[in-house]
């Protein structure tokens, strides 16, 4: 992206938070906040070209306002840059939270979400009775269409920004999922690093199905969200102060303070540095969600003044007790399992035989035809997208379930390496079928512990069978040297022609589909073999998404 398309991106999102019309003047201020030095005159240059493009509109004398189609770029079109700004967002609301937990003034960073159902609210309340939020202020409006209620929390952010205020700095690490046992907290389950993803960490880890928080409330076991990061080990006992003064005016969103250099929670820490834990703002909502109502759950979106927010509940029983810490645990990460994986590849492409890597996923055995019904129309809709092999698997305990095998794109990365070009899987993404084709969505595969295509998938972020215009659909990008194009494109011509899905080879600094590699190297877009499970999955047939990963011999795949 060039300086000057940067800067209009930056335009774009300095409208995009205004309710109104602004002009030249406030955006130029605003810029120069952000590290642009553009003066008025630069300012409605770049607008002009705004225009007329149709990402703004020129509203009189009052300014100017984004439209609908400026929105449009900003949420999907420029993917590229947006899994760098999640984490500087973060980071500019950790700068502007200014609140005085002596005197409770000033801004604190809040979700803002909204609930369709009043009975929903009661859950939510219910949620923050337990003490399964950051804090019970909150503020609650009448949202803009009817029946909607908007509520804003605090925001775990919050006390980054509280703790950057006195003099300590935070790396914000990972949004996940924390294990809960007997109300301890075990270990994460899940981790998406906040660095390379289009998505907000936590985000990714509220679907329906994801968190168990009730359960948490009933029987005292169950997933919640929660972030994790670091602070300087010479900090500890300032910052464990002044947590502990938060939690006397009702913020007590923070689980647990590891030691210096001390593995918590599965995650390893390194020598002099401290790992702090902290429950995610949008845990009550998660558990509303859990029982099907309807609730639109943003994170992290803006800074609200704490005057305006009013406690939800007066008396609080905090549920969750000191944490269980295995200092020895550690959370497996994709990347570094999906190495071994990779590793014992060893599909020869011209015999056709040898091991490629599987995804099974299961269902009920009831569902098995309807779902190759399924599976051979979405191939024939798609064949140029989605290879068609497959295998039936039986469960290796339930009787009453199947598993679907099919070929993950890591068995890709295998090959190219069993024949001496070096392949990285960069991203797992959700790719648009636009005119050109868009990524719209991309997470990294350092730094995650679970398949991206697993998050798009339980979101119900794809639309392969859909009527939805444009499609989406699973996509894998690879990572090669450049020294290896020439060799690599040959190759993965080989495979084309025995049925593999090869999306696009891009080129040095090359935008592949709107993704971008590194210097010096090329992007190799896949197909996912989770594309045909997603099918199943939207057509409403009960899927339990890539349970397991194995290798398979090439000889035993059927096609479609």
């Amino acid at each position: 992206m060039s300086e000057s398309e940067h800067r209009m991106i930056e335009i774009l999102r300095i409208l995009n938070k205004q309710n109104k019309a602004i002009g030249s003047k406030i955006i130029a201020d605003e810029l120069r906040n952000k590290g642009f030095n553009l003066g008025e005159r630069a300012v409605r240059y770049h607008m002009q070209i705004l225009d007329e493009k149709g990402y703004t509109k020129k509203m009189g004398y009052s300014g100017r306002q984004i439209t609908d189609l400026g929105r449009e770029k900003l949420e999907k079109g420029l993917v590229y840059d947006q899994v760098d700004f999640i984490y500087s967002k973060f980071e500019e609301l950790i700068y502007l939270t200014d609140f005085n937990y002596m005197n409770k003034t000033g801004n604190v960073v809040v979700n803002t979400s909204t609930i369709y159902n009043e009975d929903s609210y009661n859950i939510i309340k219910t949620i923050f009775e337990n003490g399964l939020s950051v804090s019970p202020y909150i503020n609650l409006n009448r949202g803009k269409t009817e029946n909607a209620i908007e509520i804003k929390t605090i925001c775990g952010t919050t006390i980054d920004g509280i703790l950057l205020n006195e003099g300590i700095a935070t790396q914000p690490l990972y949004g996940g999922l924390l294990k809960i046992e007997d109300y301890h907290a075990i270990s994460f389950k899940e981790l998406i690093s906040y660095n390379k993803t289009s998505i907000t960490p936590l985000d990714a880890f509220i679907a329906q199905g994801m968190t168990s928080i009730l359960e948490v409330i009933n029987e005292g076991t169950g997933y919640i969200p929660a972030n994790f990061r670091l602070i300087p080990g010479v900090a500890r006992d300032k910052s464990t102060q002044i947590i502990d003064k938060l939690k006397s005016i009702g913020m007590n969103g923070c689980i647990s303070i590891s030691n210096e250099g001390e593995n918590t929670l599965g995650i390893p820490i390194p020598d002099d540095m401290v790992g702090i834990t902290i429950l995610g703002g949008v845990t009550p909502f998660c558990a509303a969600q859990e029982l099907g109502y309807e609730i639109d759950i943003k994170i992290g979106e803006e800074l609200e003044n704490f005057k305006n927010l009013k406690p939800i509940t007066k008396n609080t029983n905090y549920l969750l007790k000191t944490i269980k810490n295995n200092e020895n645990s550690k959370i497996p990460f994709i990347l570094s399992k999906s190495w071994n994986l990779i590793q014992q590849v060893n599909l020869d492409v011209g015999k056709k035989s040898g091991n490629i890597i599987a995804n099974i996923s299961y269902i009920d055995k009831e569902n098995k035809e309807e779902a190759l019904s399924i599976m051979e129309e979405t191939y024939k809709n798609y064949p140029t997208y989605i290879n068609p092999f497959y295998n039936l698997i039986n469960h290796p305990t339930d009787e009453n379930m199947i598993g679907i095998a099919t070929i993950c794109s890591l068995s890709i990365d295998g090959m190219l390496i069993k024949n001496g070009i070096k392949s990285t899987p960069k991203y797992g993404g959700l790719l648009e079928l636009t005119e050109p084709h868009l990524f719209v969505e991309l997470i990294s595969y350092n730094g995650s512990t679970i398949d991206p295509h697993k998050i798009f998938i339980a979101k119900n972020m794809t639309s392969i069978t859909k009527d939805a215009s444009p499609n989406r659909l699973l996509a894998s990008i690879k990572e090669i040297p450049y020294i290896a194009r020439d060799y690599s494109i040959d190759f993965l011509d080989k495979l084309s022609k025995i049925g593999f899905s090869i999306y696009k080879i891009g080129k040095p600094r090359e935008l592949t589909y709107n993704a971008k590699a590194d210097n010096y190297n090329f992007s190799v877009v896949t197909e996912s073999g989770l594309n045909i499970i997603s099918a199943i999955k939207e057509k409403g047939i009960d899927v339990e998404v890539k349970a397991d990963t194995k290798i398979m011999p090439f000889e035993e795949m059927l096609e479609l």
